[in-house]
């Protein structure tokens, strides 16, 4: 067996782990400082619409013209008094696209860029975008998101309960939040592709979300029969055996869209491909970041708060703290379980991180009662 995957064997058998929820404030405190930062981007730097939202004009070549984009780039500038953005076509055309342009503007900028790319009027193609049509696409993508959220919600809640529901949710706006942030330091151009990206990371971060969840729904079954682990102990193992199975699946699904980002939009130069491989790329990590510090222990936290999880934990505390008075060693499953109690109780700690313990009785296997 590969190391990586004697690891995720331990993991999930408990025997090694980090306590993800005892450490939670570091991690909340991470993302609010993330979270507020991407907001303070927006909100100074704003994000740089495409011409699909803004409107304007968009002309094209198939001659190959006398000067550089560099030089197209300066007279399709001046020519129309916003910032322009040459392109080379494959057939060595130019695709230049200039925001905020009517009709009358368009014809002069035409005229202008016919004279200085040495190129015939009648040989540019010219095609004119609405801002209405680019409203249309944004109010669209507004609903599409909120009905994709409302639906989230709906399922988790039925599917598992109210409290995973709204974390996930958390999880979910914090994930767009950090993307639509780093646009906005980066300055991308965000087109409609931005937001198809943005909609299939949503995807992502709820599965990597849902394979947790499913893992605590099961360890929490008759929870309140038994007086070994807390909630927040089940809910750090759940995080752990689902570890590297969230690592995998992020690192598979990261390098093709690097890929596109890093050899597709820096290398070639095919600018493009930055709208949706931008998104899908940070939305990517943020959604692995999110599943497994954020909306798990958000759960966890929710859930600690009902009066049968504080009567649980109380009886589990006095139960360790009674066993550890008479020099006996509690049961233990493993690390992945123990330090969150280990903070509010020393003398009653039990494994730490790394180690294992060996639970008393007889013949008795790690993780039954």
């Amino acid at each position: 067996m590969s190391r990586l995957g004697n690891l995720g064997a331990r993991l999930y058998r408990g025997e090694v782990g980090y306590d993800f929820i005892r450490n939670r404030k570091i991690w909340y405190g991470v993302s609010i400082l993330i979270t507020i930062t991407a907001i303070v981007a927006v909100a100074v730097g704003g994000l740089n619409m495409g011409i699909e939202f803004k409107g304007g004009a968009v002309f094209t070549t198939d001659t190959k013209a006398k000067i550089s984009t560099a030089q197209a780039t300066d007279v399709a500038t001046e020519a129309s008094g916003h910032m322009a953005i040459v392109q080379e076509l494959g057939n060595g055309g130019l695709r230049i696209q200039i925001t905020e342009v009517g009709t009358a503007k368009a014809n002069e900028i035409k005229e202008t860029l016919s004279d200085e790319l040495g190129i015939p009027a009648e040989e540019i193609n010219a095609d004119l975008v609405g801002p209405s049509w680019g409203e249309q696409i944004a109010n669209k993508a507004w609903t599409g998101l909120g009905i994709f959220m409302v639906l989230v919600v709906v399922y988790l809640a039925i599917a598992f309960e109210w409290r995973m529901a709204v974390a996930a949710l958390i999880a979910l706006i914090h994930d767009i939040t950090i993307t639509v942030g780093v646009y906005a330091l980066v300055g991308f151009e965000v087109t409609p592709g931005t937001v198809i990206g943005l909609l299939t990371i949503l995807g992502y971060s709820l599965y990597d979300t849902v394979v947790v969840f499913d893992s605590l729904k099961e360890g929490q079954k008759d929870i309140t029969k038994q007086t070994r682990y807390t909630y927040s102990e089940i809910a750090n193992r759940s995080i752990n055996s689902t570890l590297v199975r969230s690592i995998n699946t992020t690192v598979v699904a990261l390098l093709p869209v690097a890929g596109l980002l890093f050899i597709g939009g820096g290398v070639l130069g095919a600018g493009m491909l930055n709208d949706i491989s931008l998104s899908l790329f940070v939305g990517l990590a943020a959604g692995a970041y999110s599943s497994i510090f954020i909306a798990t222990p958000l759960v966890a936290d929710l859930k600690e708060r009902e009066p049968q999880m504080k009567a649980l934990k109380k009886r589990i505390l006095a139960k360790r703290a009674a066993a550890a008075a008479r020099g006996e060693t509690p049961e233990d499953d493993g690390p992945a379980y123990r330090n969150e109690d280990a903070t509010e109780n020393p003398e009653t700690a039990g494994a730490v991180v790394g180690q294992r313990q060996q639970p008393r009785g007889h013949g008795r296997t790690p993780g039954k009662r």
